[in-house]
């Protein structure tokens, strides 16, 4: 679907707009490992790899293995600095050979491209998701969007071969418009697809928050003018650079509230590790106070404070669980904690994705749902709501247990058994809460792993089919 007309702003949307500030930014991003190899980065960064590193790296430049072929290598001062002190922070920026050992995975990870109606824009469950920009502040190493900030060339279901697109708001406002009149017309469903109305949409990338905060402000108003009801903003700029969230950006969520009070808004950051947020001494461990509070980096407390003074902004923190960054129940239990103490709230933990490369960053399912509940024991109730998701083609899907004891009666469960269950269904919502049980395999990083064990499967997860057209998203 492409735009037939020009986005034409409201009067409202204008004068909203006029209030934005801009402000440039000091990010001291350096990009790319040559800075690194030539020795022209600043000279307090140029231990950040070893020399042994960077001759590994080095000879791999230009082949199969290149490592900034599959993702470019990014990084920030701020995260720099706090990286000098954790072992953690640095796996999660720095490149390395082993990224490039098993290139297995797939070039369009869950099948995005199938849910993709219009250049640039996801819609699935009853939400979209726009990628708005194709970098962030810094990179994460095991991205699950590393197709797109690599802008890689990848098949679409159609045949065709391109580099994914950005969203642009001509198109993407005349979609939502069109559906949600469709889903008026027909007493509440969509005729073609029976989806409900497309009521939230998540800003994404690459990082939005990359963005200026006229380009920001002119989505939110966008998106609003055309109807919808909640708004996230999928973040990791307050680990990356969080001087980003500062009076000017808070002053058009401001202003935005004040034009748009019944629009719901959402950050949705992303914490990795709690090396990323707490003051660590020289010798590595968290600074605490004469209470026993821990301390918070003041750049990023303060970005942190103020996003949560705004008593209408929600803030909830996601991540994946990945190898030699986070597969550590305490440092989980830690960031848990002082999420939730601070005000904002924690969503999910994921299992790794099907990227390229996967098997390099991913840890087995069943450790994951061990070390997440292990991080939870000692956790209050309101501090331990996050759950263990999967994202499966199909769907969003919970690892809800892991058994040691065998079912009595049901063959191939001898070792004990995975229960999986269906969070949110890609396309509408009749699967939601169904369940799929496997005989357990610890070495399982993918579905594709418990394919030999499947025990019972109501939810069709190894009983998948593509959706056969992105314009209608039927549901399957």
């Amino acid at each position: 679907m492409s735009s037939t007309q020009e986005y034409v702003q409201t009067d409202r949307e204008r004068l909203f707009l006029e209030r934005v500030v801009d402000t440039q930014y000091k990010r001291e991003i350096i990009n790319g490992l040559a800075p690194f190899i030539d020795e022209r980065a600043p000279q307090d960064m140029m231990n950040f790899y070893s020399r042994d590193e960077l001759v590994s790296l080095r000879v791999l430049k230009g082949g199969a293995r290149d490592v900034e072929k599959r993702m470019p290598v990014k990084v920030t001062r701020h995260y720099f600095d706090l990286a000098t002190k954790s072992k953690p922070m640095q796996r999660l920026v720095k490149a390395s050979p082993d990224e490039t050992i098993d290139l297995a995975g797939s070039e369009d990870p869950g099948h995005q491209m199938d849910y993709s109606p219009v250049e640039g824009l996801l819609h699935k469950y009853e939400m979209g998701l726009l990628y708005v920009v194709s970098t962030c502040s810094a990179h994460c190493r095991f991205c699950y969007r590393e197709e797109l900030i690599a802008r890689k060339e990848i098949e679409r279901k159609d045949g065709t071969v391109a580099k994914k697109g950005l969203a642009e708001i001509p198109a993407v406002t005349e979609y939502i418009r069109d559906f949600n009149a469709k889903v008026a017309a027909n007493g509440g469903r969509h005729p073609d697809s029976g989806r409900e109305k497309l009521r939230e949409i998540l800003l994404s990338g690459g990082d939005p928050m990359v963005l200026n905060n006229s380009k920001i402000a002119a989505w939110l108003s966008a998106l609003a003018e055309s109807g919808i009801e909640s708004i996230r903003i999928g973040t990791k700029e307050m680990a990356f650079y969080p001087k980003r969230f500062d009076e000017t950006f808070l002053a058009m969520l401001d202003a935005f509230h004040e034009t748009y009070p019944d629009v719901g808004l959402h950050l949705m950051v992303h914490f990795e590790h709690p090396d990323e947020f707490l003051v660590k001494d020289d010798n590595g461990d968290y600074v605490q106070d004469e209470k026993g509070f821990y301390q918070w980096v003041p750049d990023t407390g303060a970005a942190m404070r103020g996003i949560l003074s705004r008593g209408w902004i929600t803030v909830e923190n996601q991540t994946p669980i990945i190898r030699d960054i986070n597969d550590d129940p305490d440092a989980l239990r830690i960031m848990q904690r002082e999420i939730k103490r601070v005000g904002a709230d924690n969503h999910y933990f994921f299992c790794g994705r099907d990227i390229v490369a996967y098997k390099a960053f991913n840890i087995p399912i069943e450790r994951a749902w061990h070390i997440l509940n292990e991080s939870q024991k000692g956790l209050s109730g309101v501090e331990a709501h996050a759950r263990l998701s999967i994202t499966h083609y199909k769907g969003k899907t919970e690892v809800v247990a892991v058994t040691n004891e065998p079912i009595p009666g049901l063959a191939g469960s001898e070792h004990g058994v995975v229960i999986f269950k269906i969070l949110r269904s890609a396309g509408s919502a009749p699967d939601r809460c169904k369940v799929c049980i496997v005989g357990r395999n610890p070495k399982a990083i993918w579905f594709n792993d418990y394919e030999d064990r499947v025990l019972f499967d109501e939810a069709g997860l190894y009983d998948y089919s593509r959706v056969k057209d992105a314009t209608t998203l039927a549901a399957h």
